[in-house]
């Protein structure tokens, strides 16, 4: 990972420390995305394994480093106890509904071209799809979790972000962003917002929401 920046010196190490320092085994992680580099879900395993020793409920969503993601239905087959993925639907744990997509580049990001609007465009559309679940489980708090920004790096509005708004949600993370590129967190209101990228917070899980 250190080809993104000297912010991932120690890792993974500091990544499953930082963790066993914050997380308990009632808690309820979101990991939004890029869990491993393995091709093969096969080979993944090691990894999945490894986070699904740690404390805490887990829940995966596709990064787009994710290239063993199999079909949902293979993978949810195959993941370890206490640990599930989302992918065009939502799930619910107690009151709390976590639902997202892995988005992509947002128009104006630079370097996306034809081919990026198209992908960001079928990843709106799963956002709904999501959402729509989401809103089929009842009242919730709801958790919006994206692996990209859903912003271009100048914080335009974007159809991704519009969705959001609409949806209401209690909390928005994401991440995607590594060392020093530029990204921007938007302001919802009503919402916590925060960007996680595993360097950009230390390798410390972030805490969006309190127990009581």
């Amino acid at each position: 990972m250190t080809v993104f920046g000297g912010g991932w010196q120690g890792h993974p190490e500091a990544f499953f420390r930082g963790w066993r320092e914050v997380v308990r085994d009632d808690d309820l992680v979101l990991v939004p995305g890029d869990v491993s580099w393995a091709m093969r879900l096969e080979d993944a395993r090691p990894d999945l394994e490894a986070i699904a020793a740690l404390p805490g409920t887990k829940v995966l969503l596709r990064g787009n480093h994710d290239y063993w993601w199999p079909s949902l239905t293979k993978l949810r087959a195959a993941l370890p106890e206490g640990m599930y993925a989302i992918q065009n639907d939502a799930l619910r744990f107690g009151d709390v509904v976590v639902a997202g997509t892995r988005g992509w580049m947002v128009p104006g990001t630079i370097g996306s071209d034809a081919q990026d609007q198209r992908i960001f465009e079928r990843e709106v559309q799963r956002l709904r799809l999501s959402l729509a679940a989401a809103e089929r489980l009842g009242e919730a708090y709801l958790v919006v979790m994206l692996h990209f920004p859903p912003t271009n790096p100048r914080g335009d509005p974007s159809p991704m972000l519009a969705v959001i708004e609409a949806a209401r949600p209690q909390a928005l993370v994401f991440a995607h962003v590594h060392g020093d590129a530029a990204v921007h967190v938007p302001e919802l209101p009503g919402a916590i917002v925060r960007f996680v990228a595993a360097d950009a917070v230390r390798f410390r899980p972030v805490v969006i929401r309190a127990a009581a």
